[in-house]
C-alpha cells in the first residue's frame, strides 16, 4: 500500500529526501564505498520515488538534479533516472517496510563474487554476531548486465521466498556488481551495507577459513536480540 501525502507535505518530504540522498552519497564517496559513477541511491516518498540520475557521481550529487518519479514510474523532474530504477521500484513494491535503497560496487563485496561466495543462498557465513543481527541472509543474484530488468524479477522472488520462510532479507549481492541494501530509513540501510562490506573484508582477509557461529550461538542471538537466521 502506498502512502499519499497532501501537496504541501509532499513537497517538504521530497526536499528532505533529496537532502538525505545527497548526504548519503557524499558519505559513501568519502569513505570509499563508491567510486566514479558506480552505484545509485533512492528514497520512497509517499507514492513517488527519488533516485540518483544515470551515471551520476554519488559524491557530487545536486539535490535539484535527482530524478523524481511518480507512482506509475514516469519521470516528472530532474535528470534522467538511473538505469536501475525498475529494480528499486520493485524492491519497494515487494517490501512495504523499505523506504531507502542503496546500491554500491563496494570493493570487498565485488571481490567476494570473484573469489567465490559461501553459497548462493548465503554469500557469507554467520561469522560474527553483528552480521547475524544487522544483516542476516544475503543471497547471490546471478550476473546480468547493469540495468537488466530480469534482475528485478530475481530480487523480488528472493524477497518473497525469504518472507514466506519468516527470515526476511535486507540485502542481495549482484554477481560482479555489488550489494543492493534497503531499510525503513537511510541509517538502517547504511548499517546493513557497512556490516555486510566489513564481514566480506574479514572473510577474505582470513582466506575464508573461519567456521560459522555454532547453532547454539545463533539460537542465543535469536532469543536475546530477535535476530532472524
Amino acid at each position: 500500500m502506498t502512502e499519499r501525502l497532501d501537496p504541501a507535505r509532499a513537497d517538504t518530504a521530497v526536499d528532505r529526501a533529496r537532502e538525505e540522498i545527497v548526504r548519503v552519497g557524499t558519505s559513501l564517496f568519502a569513505r570509499g564505498y563508491v567510486h566514479a559513477s558506480a552505484g545509485n541511491i533512492s528514497a520512497r516518498v509517499g507514492d513517488s520515488h527519488l533516485i540518483t540520475p544515470t551515471d551520476a557521481a554519488l559524491g557530487f550529487l545536486e539535490p535539484g538534479r535527482l530524478a523524481l518519479v511518480d507512482a506509475q514510474g514516469e519521470q516528472i523532474a530532474g535528470d534522467r533516472a538511473s538505469k536501475t530504477l525498475t529494480l528499486h521500484r520493485r524492491i519497494y513494491a515487494a517490501d512495504p517496510t523499505a523506504r531507502f535503497v542503496v546500491h554500491t560496487h563496494s570493493t570487498h563485496l565485488v571481490a567476494l563474487t570473484l573469489a567465490g561466495v559461501w553459497s548462493r543462498d548465503d554469500v557469507l557465513p554467520p561469522i560474527t554476531p553483528y552480521y547475524v543481527m544487522k544483516v542476516g541472509h544475503v543471497p547471490l543474484i546471478p550476473y546480468h548486465r547493469p540495468g537488466d530488468p530480469r534482475v528485478a524479477e530475481l530480487v523480488t522472488a528472493r524477497i518473497a521466498d525469504r518472507a514466506a520462510s519468516r527470515t526476511p532479507i535486507r540485502a542481495v549481492l549482484l554477481d560482479r556488481l555489488g550489494p543492493v541494501v534497503w531499510g525503513p530509513d537511510a541509517a538502517t540501510a547504511l548499517a546493513v551495507l557497512e556490516e555486510l562490506e566489513e564481514t566480506a573484508r574479514l572473510w577474505l582477509l582470513t582466506d575464508r577459513r573461519p567456521e560459522p557461529l555454532p547453532a547454539d550461538a545463533l539460537d542465543e542471538l535469536t532469543s536475546a536480540f530477535g535476530a532472524q537466521w
